[in-house]
C-alpha cells in the first residue's frame, strides 16, 4: 500500500487534482469528495497501466507544508 500526496485546486466549475509523484495523473470533480474519489480511481488506473507496461512504480516522495506569512 502506498500513500500518494494529491493537490486539490478549486476551479470555476468544481475541483481538479493531481499527484506530484505520478506525472500525468489528474482528475476532476464537481465537489471535493467527488474529486478525491475520482483521483483514487485515477491513481489505481495509472499504477495498473505502469505495471502492465513494465515501468517501476514510483515511491511517494512529495511532502506538503503550510507557511504563515504577514500580508
Amino acid at each position: 500500500m502506498h500513500k500518494y500526496l494529491i493537490i486539490i485546486e478549486k476551479t470555476e466549475t468544481g475541483f481538479s487534482a493531481y499527484s506530484p509523484d505520478l506525472l500525468g495523473c489528474v482528475s476532476t470533480g464537481a465537489t471535493r469528495l467527488e474529486v478525491e474519489a475520482n483521483m483514487r480511481e485515477a491513481i489505481e488506473f495509472h499504477l495498473e497501466g505502469m505495471q502492465e507496461e513494465g515501468y517501476p512504480i514510483p515511491e511517494p516522495s512529495s511532502e506538503s507544508a503550510y507557511l504563515e506569512v504577514a500580508s
